[in-house]
C-alpha cells in the first residue's frame, strides 16, 4: 500500500499526463451521452458506455505512472 501512495504522489511523466487528459474528456463526452436529456438510440448509448469506461479506465492507469530516475 505504501508504493502505491508513492506512485500517486510522484511526479507524472509529460506522456501520461496527456494521456490522463485525453481519459478524462473522453469520460465526460461518455457521461454526458449517458446523462442525456432525450432520448438516443440503443447504439449510441453503448458507444458512450464504452467511451465512459475506457476514459476512467486510461486517466486511473495514467495517474499512478512515474518516471524511473537512474
Amino acid at each position: 500500500m505504501d508504493e502505491i501512495t508513492k506512485r500517486i504522489k510522484s511526479p507524472t511523466p509529460k506522456f501520461f499526463k496527456k494521456i490522463r487528459t485525453i481519459g478524462l474528456t473522453l469520460g465526460a463526452i461518455g457521461g454526458a451521452l449517458l446523462a442525456a436529456p432525450i432520448a438516443l438510440p440503443a447504439t449510441v448509448t453503448t458507444i458512450a458506455g464504452y467511451l465512459a469506461t475506457a476514459g476512467i479506465v486510461a486517466s486511473a492507469v495514467s495517474s499512478v505512472t512515474k518516471e524511473d530516475r537512474p
